[in-house]
């Protein structure tokens, strides 16, 4: 990373960081302090780069900064500036010079073109997705503002990162339709710069910044069900569970509400099991038999409980940047109280937070609760997502700085205090987040249900880097449950409901199953879209102006989106767009040429269109009764004859942080159109992870009215192929 001080004409330093190529962070405290915020005091940013080449100019009026792939010149007097290709096609502009002083707040407006559109800033409306003419205060608010992310792209390809936790405010054109506008009453000016050509590279720059999307446990994409509340006991539950498998219907984790403590909603780090309804006898402690979280485990499931939590996590990322040792603490007592005779025990410091316990991480009490059998957790919003206007936290942050940081510490330290004791990846939910959310857990669209509103939620989490997304399925609708399980991630509901599937009225039993069934044979085409996610800041829940940006009219899209690369989803909607190029009606098999709108049309009995783009490549699986995190041995690829086709299937062993070394294998799969058919290759598999298998089979479906020619894995690979082509005429 090459780093240059300007000093401006009116005394303020600006700081300009080059990170890569196409990388600028830009720093400016007239104060100055520059302080580090939050997510770079606590090691969360990715700021370590090797350096990258720059050409400095500093002339009389303006400073360059030039790398091989864009230029930024900087305004001596007032820190305005431009970024520019090497070619001098203008990037983004400044409309009005910066400001940023740590005591008085910063502004920052820029000038937008007539065709720009803005998409990012997470989930704080859920009215639009193009959020050009929109503007809203960048706070954790329950419900209406559940995570704001200050990261935008442009359709034009730009984009921008505010890096701060600050309560803020953006206006993308709401006000002046020609500039975006960033303003805040406190907290330096930083922000990062990526000179990018497209939205989804835009998106790769940003998070190699804030850091890529986790990948889950592999189990984490098949179904979650969330159980019942009101004083259910393990036995409830286990007969609950048993019934998932007796009725056929696929699902990985059986989640418990608060109901699972002896002391309901307990936020204290002294919580303990229910007694009454989730007894552990003592001398089964430790042991993997005979206790309600083996049985489930028997079974193939995995045990998510569910928290809440208040308690002050940034005294513990103090410590972890300061040897293990304490912040500060006030002074014990005001002036000279040696001739205090009483000595009265009265006077002490008074702390208003009776949870914290000095020195003392959070997640070192739910250790015992992940040795007993708890392998995720789901956290409520409470009391994260509540302002706490009066409350000093320890590191020494008022709330108006700390209430956005705070989701984000508190899924980071559930997620790396899980994996330190135990090695293995966690299931992670959280209804509220920040930027850098994404590295740790997975965001479900809070108490709003699972209808039409929630997909721009989800699309917006998405264009902000956040992959790992979804609701409370909707199941009292077919278009609720076909949405909700075409989603990053399934997640039944009941909490105070009997939303169990066969509960349901026959028709949407059936429905349920299918889906069921079909996502849990999508697994391995899901998962590798994690894992693409991972690498490229591709979302799996991908919005059409991100997937197609050849067609600016696809911003209005609110009720249908890309699944992972091929499928098309819609839901609670009459019509679909259906962008350039043929697409095969997934119900029909039938071929519809778009570009076109056409009228939303699938069977009764299911919720809502899913096209498959033409030449896609789908892998899928036999059906199981739960993903776990076995790989298959037999895969069976769906091929959509089209366009040339190259898809890369990813694995790993599903459970451990070896993925992240590069413990992965791709295989590369290739569709070609020919003179005399249509051919496929499977390439031999490139990596390897523990548990690969040392053999595979693979079978063929084609889709198509035409015979086709397919081409098997060629004899010196160590893998066996079975192939079958199913004809439609």
């Amino acid at each position: 990373m090459i780093t240059h001080n300007l000093v401006l004409n009116t005394g303020a330093t600006l700081i300009v960081d080059v990170l890569a190529p196409k990388i600028f962070r830009l720093r400016l405290d007239a104060s100055g302090r520059f302080q580090p915020g939050g997510l770079e005091r606590y090691r969360i940013l990715n700021l370590d780069w090797p350096d990258c080449r720059v050409a400095i100019n500093a002339a009389q009026e303006t400073t360059t900064l030039t790398t091989d792939e864009a230029v930024l010149t900087v305004c001596t007097a007032d820190g305005a500036w431009n970024l520019s290709r090497p070619d001098g096609a203008v990037i983004l502009e400044t409309a009005a010079p910066p400001h940023g002083d740590a005591h008085t707040g910063f502004s920052l407006e820029l000038k937008l073109s007539p065709d720009d559109q803005l998409f990012g800033f997470g989930d704080e409306t859920r009215t639009c997705i193009n959020k050009r003419g929109h503007k809203n205060v960048m706070a954790i608010t329950n419900v209406t503002s559940y995570t704001p992310i200050p990261f935008v792209s442009c359709s034009r390809g730009w984009g921008l990162y505010l890096n701060t936790t600050w309560f803020h405010r953006f206006d993308a054109g709401a006000t002046d339709p020609n500039r975006l506008a960033f303003h805040a009453d406190r907290g330096m000016l930083e922000y990062f710069l990526f000179a990018a050509d497209s939205q989804a590279e835009a998106l790769k720059l940003y998070t190699s910044v804030t850091g890529p999307s986790y990948v889950l446990p592999k189990w984490s994409y098949g179904m979650t069900f969330v159980c019942d509340e009101r004083e259910v006991r393990a036995r409830d539950i286990l007969y609950e569970a048993y019934e998932f498998r007796r009725q056929g219907i696929p699902c990985d984790v059986i989640g418990l509400e608060p109901d699972w403590m002896e002391n309901h909603y307990d936020y204290t780090i002294d919580k303990k099991w229910s007694q009454k309804r989730f007894h552990i006898p003592f001398w089964l402690k430790g042991k993997n038999y005979g206790t309600f979280c083996s049985t489930l485990h028997q079974m193939g499931f995995k045990l998510s409980l569910w928290l809440c939590c208040d308690y002050d996590l940034s005294e513990y990322e103090e410590m972890l940047i300061n040897d293990g040792k304490l912040p500060k603490p006030m002074p014990a007592e005001d002036g000279d109280v040696a001739d205090d005779i009483i000595k009265d025990p009265h006077f002490r410091p008074l702390s208003m937070d009776k949870l914290t316990k000095t020195g003392v991480p959070w997640f070192e009490h739910l250790k015992q609760f992940v040795d007993d059998g708890a392998d995720a957790f789901k956290l409520d919003g409470a009391n994260q997502v509540l302002y706490h206007p009066d409350r000093k936290w320890r590191n020494g942050m008022d709330d108006a700085e700390m209430h956005n940081l705070y989701p984000v510490l508190l899924a980071k330290q559930m997620n790396n205090g899980f994996t330190e004791h135990t090695s293995r990846r966690v299931q992670i939910f959280t209804p509220s987040g920040h930027a850098t959310i994404q590295r740790y857990a997975a965001i479900w669209a809070g108490d709003t249900g699972g209808g039409a509103k929630t997909i721009p939620a989800l699309l917006n989490l998405g264009l902000s880097g956040q992959s790992n997304v979804c609701t409370d399925m909707q199941v009292f609708d077919l278009p609720g449950i076909h949405y909700g399980f075409f989603q990053a991630l399934a997640q039944g509901f009941s909490w105070h409901m009997y939303n169990q599937p066969w509960f349901l009225p026959p028709e949407r039993f059936a429905a349920y199953k299918y889906y069921a069934n079909l996502r849990n044979q999508l697994t391995p085409y899901i998962y590798a879209a994690a894992h693409q996610a991972h690498q490229t800041g591709l979302p799996i829940m991908r919005a059409m102006p991100l997937a197609f940006p050849q067609h600016p009219e696809t911003s209005q899209c609110l009720q249908q989106y890309m699944f992972g690369d091929a499928i098309l989803v819609s839901a609670f909607t009459d019509q679909v767009f259906l962008p350039e190029g043929d697409w095969y009606d997934f119900w029909t098999d039938n071929i519809i040429r778009g570009p076109a709108w056409v009228k939303a049309e699938y069977p009764a009995d299911r919720g809502g269109c899913l096209f498959i783009k033409a030449g896609a490549i789908i892998p899928m699986q036999e059906p199981t009764a739960y993903v776990g995190v076995t790989t298959p041995e037999l895969l069976t690829w769906h091929i959509y004859p089209g366009p040339d086709t190259d898809y890369t299937l990813y694995e790993d062993d599903g459970i451990s942080m070896k993925y992240r070394d590069g413990d992965i294998a791709a295989t590369t799969v290739t569709g070609r159109a020919t003179a005399d058919g249509y051919h496929v290759t499977i390439q031999p598999r490139c990596g390897r992870y523990d548990g690969m298998p040392a053999t595979r089979r693979h079978r063929f479906v084609a889709h198509s009215l035409n015979e086709v020619d397919l081409i098997t894995p060629a004899p010196e690979q160590e893998e066996a192929a079975e192939a079958t082509v199913k004809l439609k005429r």
